[in-house]
This record gives C-alpha cells, sequence and structure tokens, in this order.
C-alpha cells in the first residue's frame, strides 16, 4: 500500500530520518521497523548520488521513500520524484509564492510544470505503462510543505490551498527559534504548542495530511492526538547512540 494510500486511511506512520549519504547504511535502517525512510538533503549529507542509490534498498523492502530538499531546491524535487521517491518535503516553504513553486516542480500538466523523464522511478515502481505513469503520478505522489517559521504560519491558509500541496510537514526546532524570536531551540516548547496543535487542525480540515518531526518520543502521543499521522524520527546518530547505550548498559548491569 502506498504512503498515501496509508495516510488516506488515517494510519499514524513513523519515517525513519537519513543523514548518512550511503546506500548500504540506508538498507540496514530502512529494514527496521519504520514505516518509510525519509533521505535529507538539506541538513544531512544525502546527495543527488546518494539519494538516487538509497531509494533502491528502501523500495526492497517495500517501503516508501521520502526526501527532504534543501531549501529552495524545487528542480531537486522533481529529480527525487524521477529517481522513486513517493514524497518529497520542501523546507521553509514561507508564503504562497514558495508553495506555488513546489507545487509545480512535483506535479505534471496541467495542475504543475513537473517535466516529463521517470527514467529510474517507473523501472523501479515495477507496474504499469508510460499513460499509466502520467495518469496516476499527481494523486499517488506527496507534496509535503514545511512550516517553520512565523511568515509561514502567517501565510499557512494560502499555502494549503495552493493547488498540488498535498500536505504540510511541521519543523518543530526551527518553529521554536521563530517562535521564541531566537532565544532557544526546543522542540517541545510549551508556549508554541497550542499552535502546533492549531496547524494540524487546520491542515486536516484542508483536507491535507500533517507531518511533524518528534525529537522526543515522549510527546508522540500527544502529536498524534493533535492530529499529525506522519512522524519522522531516528536520525542514524540517534539510532546508533539509543542502541549503543542501551547494549552497554546490558552489559555493565549483567557484570554487576
Amino acid at each position: 500500500m502506498s504512503l498515501k494510500a496509508r495516510l488516506e486511511a488515517d494510519e499514524t506512520l513513523c519515517t525513519a530520518w537519513s543523514g548518512v549519504p550511503d546506500a548500504l547504511t540506508v538498507e540496514i535502517v530502512a529494514r527496521q521497523g519504520f514505516d518509510a525512510v525519509t533521505l535529507d538533503m538539506q541538513h544531512g549529507g544525502h546527495n543527488e548520488d546518494s539519494v538516487l542509490r538509497s531509494i533502491v534498498p528502501i523500495q526492497a523492502v517495500n517501503k516508501p521513500a521520502l526526501v527532504r530538499i534543501p531549501v529552495g531546491r524545487f528542480d531537486m524535487a522533481s529529480r527525487a520524484l524521477d529517481f522513486g521517491a513517493e514524497a518529497v518535503i520542501a523546507p521553509m516553504v514561507n508564503s504562497v509564492a514558495d508553495a506555488r513553486a513546489f507545487a509545480a516542480a512535483m506535479k505534471y500538466p496541467p495542475l504543475g510544470e513537473r517535466s516529463w523523464g521517470p527514467t529510474y522511478a517507473l523501472p523501479r515502481h515495477g507496474k504499469g505503462t508510460q499513460a499509466d505513469w502520467l495518469k496516476e503520478s499527481n494523486q499517488r505522489t506527496l507534496a509535503f510543505a514545511m512550516v517553520e517559521t512565523r511568515a509561514a504560519l502567517a501565510a499557512l491558509d494560502g499555502i494549503l490551498e495552493t493547488p498540488g500541496i498535498d500536505g504540510i510537514f511541521v519543523g518543530p526546532s526551527d518553529f521554536s527559534i521563530a517562535w521564541s524570536n531566537g532565544a532557544k531551540v526546543d522542540s517541545t516548547l510549551e508556549d508554541m504548542m497550542e499552535t502546533i496543535a492549531s496547524i494540524a487542525e487546520r491542515t486536516r480540515k484542508a483536507g491535507k495530511h500533517a507531518a511533524i518531526y518528534v525529537i522526543d518520543p515522549a510527546i508522540s502521543g500527544r502529536v498524534v492526538k493533535m492530529g499529525y499521522r506522519l512522524l519522522a524520527m531516528g536520525s542514524e546518530q540517534a539510532l546508533i547512540g539509543l542502541g549503543t547505550k542501551t547494549l552497554l548498559a546490558s552489559v555493565k548491569e549483567s557484570i554487576g
């Protein structure tokens, strides 16, 4: 079942967050219990080549691949889809103009301006003809616009109304910096939680999907109650750190 179909069924999904630009590492992450894997090109080390190669091991275990592109690199949104990504996350979408440019790169005409060329994506998808691909792609792929600034919050209704935008992805760390006027970075800042909840409510009311990055797992239940259904988490550093801590704690407890 596709990422879109599962979200439309109101499932709560967890995507791992990969920043190590190595297909072998991504293969290991993809085989863990996550529902999907996101390849991060903004703050992570992924690049065009690593995205092209890393989507293969994700698809090999029948999971959707998502890609977060660098700020303003809407051309990379089209390339990520051509490589086989099911969804693209665009950071710092701070205006309706940003949303329109992102949507244009994500969707084929007449909805957008995406250029034809699924050289890798179509055979990796493994089914259907070129005609099927053209007919289905605009509906099957998802464009998530990140809301992480006060400007984005002010433009939220316009972003949600933009044809081709399928969901909102909240970046709580950047949002906390904006919310506190640069005083702190705190993904669980209590002062902003009412607003974080309102973003999910407005997104779902518009018929779009609500996603958020979860740094503290303890807050997962709270954001799901707000309406978020795609939760991103678990960078390689976090996974290795937690696994090492758990392993060594068990060893030391056994030794006494």
